[in-house]
């Protein structure tokens, strides 16, 4: 910062323009005036420090209580602990970790305490957000937890758990947490497999468990959530009517929960079209706040956050997490991009799932830090061709796009991204899949599995949002 008292540029106070001796009344009085509002800049200045100095140091006291010390796995490149540089024009990879855990009341109280379910650490959803070298871009690809995957093994605080082929996703993590005893164990391992089974190399994660999402949820003051149709839940006691509801933590939390009842077809894989969509509400609802005007209740919001989630020793830093907020805040949010990775059902079990043949070009993407959606096919200029490969392995709708008709008689509604072809189907302009007209999610036409959701398209149609 430039020396603002340099070049004649000194603060322009009333007694330095008075004339004649220094003793003088004119000067006495000046000078008593001028010791007033010196006397009250010094004070408004240390009460500012003061404040500031004491809220910074309470943060940090609580990132600091929150970090997590990553476990060093056998042949993987050695754990990173560098804290994350948001000013560097490098990709910042997190993985996240949703734990489903009975520990304190809040967990229990959102998701049951039967004597079954005491002991249970798993993790109920894991997704890789993925932010752009510059800041304008953002990836979150969802893992499903039934996926069949083979494991490397992993090593956890109390010994080695050795590698495996064809076990759930979701039971790295439990079985992580099983043998070391603590979530440093758990989340390292999973990590370890998401390396394994991408080919990247995320250094980074956070984990928050249900109790610690309805804080988070409470703390930012509640999300808006857009209910295409009348969601109701015996499980969980859920019960939504259409519209766009604002829903406070409790509540949202049971909404990224539900499987069963209306509104759903009780896949995993419909939920994490649903997980998406409140993680994007939930970002979109913390950049809407106003940080220079709301300062005391975005100190209220981070701390309340902070305590929430778990995290990895490179963001466990404030400067980190303030600077990358900070680069953050001008965030557009039509540049995230979200999706389930591409599956199909298990050749052994339907019930659960495998890879699909999208999936590589996922991953590519994801390790080449480029956005999940080829942005020049989503612009609003008057035509785009479109007969591409999709994030999904699928191929888009045939035919030149415009906002209005195409050459195969389909229209195109650019605002919501969505294609309406002859037949009535509708196409998600972003991954070629196919949209559910009554909940907004989105099938891949390849494999018919649910991949996410077109928010826009629900929002406009149902909740009457204009884009």
């Amino acid at each position: 910062m430039a020396n603002r008292h340099a070049q004649g540029n000194t603060p322009n106070l009333g007694w330095q323009r008075v004339k004649g001796p220094h003793h003088t009344t004119a000067y006495r009085v000046s000078r008593r005036g001028a010791t007033v509002v010196a006397s009250v800049i010094i004070a408004i200045v240390v009460f500012l420090g003061t404040f500031a100095a004491a809220t910074w140091a309470d943060v940090s006291f609580v990132v600091e209580g929150q970090k997590i010390k990553a476990i060093q796995q056998k042949g993987a490149k050695k754990v990173d602990t560098t804290p994350v540089d948001p000013y560097a024009n490098e990709v910042i990879n997190i993985l996240l970790i949703g734990q489903d855990t009975r520990d304190g009341d809040s967990n229990s109280g959102i998701g049951g305490n039967e004597a079954d379910v005491q002991d249970l650490h798993n993790s109920d959803t894991t997704m890789i957000l993925q932010i752009s070298a510059d800041r304008k871009t953002i990836n979150l690809v969802s893992i499903p937890r039934d996926l069949m995957v083979s494991t490397p093994g992993c090593q956890t605080t109390k010994g080695e758990i050795p590698a495996q082929s064809s076990v759930m996703f979701n039971s790295i993590f439990a079985n992580g947490y099983s043998k070391g005893g603590d979530v440093a164990s758990a989340a390292s391992c999973t990590m370890n497999e998401v390396n394994y089974l991408t080919g990247m190399n995320i250094q980074h994660f956070m984990v928050v468990d249900f109790g610690g999402l309805v804080n988070m949820i409470n703390a930012i003051g509640g999300v808006d959530i857009c209910i295409p149709t009348r969601m109701t839940d015996a499980y969980t006691g859920l019960d939504l009517s259409p519209g766009m509801q604002h829903l406070d933590g409790s509540l949202a939390t049971q909404y990224a929960r539900m499987r069963h009842g209306t509104g759903t077809d009780g896949s995993d894989t419909m939920r994490t079209t649903r997980q998406q969509y409140l993680i994007r509400q939930l970002i979109k609802t913390a950049l809407s706040k106003n940080y220079f005007t709301q300062t005391s209740q975005l100190y209220q919001l981070a701390k309340a956050a902070l305590q929430s989630v778990q995290m990895s020793e490179g963001l466990a830093d404030t400067m980190t997490l303030v600077g990358l907020a900070t680069s953050l805040k001008n965030f557009n949010m039509n540049n995230l991009y979200s999706q389930t990775i591409p599956i199909t059902p298990w050749v052994q079990d339907a019930n659960r799932s495998q890879l699909a043949d999208g999936a590589d070009a996922v991953w590519e993407k994801l390790r080449n830090g480029q956005p999940l959606v080829d942005q020049t096919n989503t612009s609003t200029d008057s035509t785009t061709t479109d007969n591409s490969t999709t994030t999904d392995g699928s191929t888009s709708t045939d035919g030149t796009q415009t906002n209005g008709a195409t050459s195969d008689g389909s229209t195109y509604n650019d605002k919501i991204g969505v294609i309406t072809q002859a037949d009535g189907t509708l196409i998600d302009s972003e991954t070629g899949g196919i949209i559910d007209p009554e909940t907004g999610a989105i099938r891949s036409s390849a494999t018919g599995q649910f991949i996410g959701m077109n928010n826009r398209y629900i929002e406009v149609t149902y909740c009457g949002v204009t884009y």
